[in-house]
C-alpha cells in the first residue's frame, strides 16, 4: 500500500512538474507573435519582451494577466485614464492597468518604455544584445528584484528565446515550429502558420503587373503580392493611450485610398487628421481614424536621431500645428537628436 501511494505520489509531482514547464513552453508558442511585432515598430528586442511577459506573469498564470491582461505589470501612473483593478504588488491594492487583450499590454508594454526617460537609454543599445537591454531595465528602475537581469537573461538563454530577435512578423510563426516540431499536431496552429490550407477566407482579389517571365518566376511574384494583401486586410484597428484614440499600424507599403475604403473613412479627413502631405504610406506607419488630440499623455520626450515633429505627432497622437506651438517652434522646424519634446504643456521661456 506504501507503495503504491509512493507510486502515485510521483506521478502527481512527476505531472505538476511537466505543467509547471510546459506553462512557459504554452505562452511562448501564443505571444511570440506579438513580441516580434512589438520589435518591429518600436525596436525592443523581441527576447526581452517575451523574457518579462514569462516572468511577470509566471507563464501566463498571474491574476494580472488572467483578470486584467496585464502582462508586465505595469501600473495605472498618473497618465492612464483606461480600466484599472487593485493588486497587491510591493504595497497593498496598488492600482494596475487593465487591457482588452494581451496584444493591448504588449504593445503599452513598448509605448511605456519609447516614451519615459528613464529608458532612453536603452534605445541607444544594440537590439540583439539581450544581455545589455536586461541589464539596463534593472540600472534604469523597472524592477525592484536585484537578480532582475539575471533572470531575465536566464530565461532567455533557457528557452532560446534570442532566436526571435532574427525573426520577423512573417516568418515568426515558422520560427515557433522549429523551435516546437510537435506543433505540427495542432490544428489551430497550423491553421495560423497556413490559413489559406486551413481554413477559409475570403479570397483576396490582387492585381498583378504583366511582365514577360516564366511562369514558376510568375507564380513567385503572385504569391508574393498576395501575402502583401492578406497583410493589409488583415489590419486592426487599436487604441491609443492618448484617450482611448483610434488608429492603425500600416503593416504594408499602401496608399490612403486604401484605408479610407477599408475603415469607410473619407480620403480628405484622413488627410487632414494625419496631417499628410501625400497619399502614399509606408510599413509602420501610424495612421489616426479620427481627429488628434491637443496634448498627449505624457508630459515631455526626447526626439530621437532621425525623427521629424510628424513622427513625434503620430507616435503621442498630438495635433502637429499644436505641437509646433507647445514647443515655440516653426513649421518645419526639425528637432535635434535628444531635444525635450513638450507634449502638455507650453515649454518655458528660456
Amino acid at each position: 500500500m506504501k507503495r503504491l501511494f509512493l507510486l502515485t505520489s510521483l506521478l502527481v509531482l512527476s505531472k505538476f512538474s511537466a505543467q509547471t514547464w510546459a506553462t512557459d513552453d504554452q505562452y511562448i508558442q501564443r505571444f511570440a507573435q506579438y513580441a516580434v511585432e512589438e520589435m518591429e515598430k518600436y525596436k525592443i528586442p523581441a527576447s526581452i519582451t517575451l523574457a518579462q511577459g514569462l516572468l511577470e506573469t509566471g507563464g501566463g498564470q498571474s491574476r494580472l494577466a488572467q483578470q486584467g491582461n496585464n502582462h508586465f505589470g505595469i501600473k495605472c501612473k498618473e497618465d492612464w485614464t483606461g480600466k484599472t483593478m487593485k493588486h497587491t504588488d510591493d504595497a497593498p491594492n496598488e492600482c494596475f492597468r487593465v487591457y482588452d487583450d494581451p496584444r493591448q499590454s504588449y504593445e503599452d508594454h513598448s509605448i511605456f518604455l519609447a516614451t519615459r526617460k528613464y529608458y532612453t537609454n536603452l534605445f541607444n543599445l544594440d537590439m540583439k544584445d539581450y544581455k545589455a537591454w536586461a541589464h539596463g531595465l534593472k540600472k534604469a528602475g523597472y524592477a525592484t528584484n536585484p537578480r532582475y537581469a539575471s533572470i531575465l537573461i536566464g530565461k532567455i538563454e533557457r528557452y532560446r528565446l534570442y532566436e526571435f530577435d532574427n525573426t520577423n512578423t512573417q516568418e515568426v510563426l515558422y520560427a515557433v515550429l522549429k523551435m516546437y516540431p510537435d506543433l505540427k499536431d495542432d490544428r489551430s496552429f497550423m491553421a495560423k502558420l497556413e490559413p489559406s490550407k486551413s481554413a477559409k477566407k475570403e479570397p483576396v482579389t490582387v492585381t498583378v503587373p504583366y511582365k514577360q517571365t516564366s511562369y514558376a518566376q510568375q507564380q513567385k511574384r503572385v504569391e508574393k503580392i498576395k501575402t502583401k494583401a492578406e497583410s493589409l486586410n488583415s489590419m486592426l484597428v487599436k487604441n491609443h493611450p492618448n484617450e482611448g484614440l483610434k488608429y492603425v499600424v500600416i503593416p504594408e507599403d499602401t496608399n490612403v485610398r486604401f484605408i479610407a475604403n477599408k475603415f469607410g473613412v473619407s480620403e480628405s479627413k484622413l488627410m487632414k487628421w494625419n496631417e499628410l502631405g501625400n497619399t502614399s504610406l509606408k510599413k509602420n506607419d501610424i495612421v489616426f481614424l479620427e481627429s488628434k488630440n491637443s496634448t498627449g499623455n505624457t508630459a515631455t520626450y526626447k526626439a530621437e536621431a532621425g525623427e521629424d515633429m510628424h513622427d513625434i505627432a503620430q507616435k503621442f497622437g498630438i495635433k502637429l500645428n499644436k505641437l509646433y506651438a507647445k514647443n515655440r517652434m516653426d513649421e518645419g522646424q526639425k528637432p535635434s537628436a535628444g531635444q525635450l519634446i513638450y507634449l502638455i504643456d507650453k515649454k518655458p521661456r528660456n
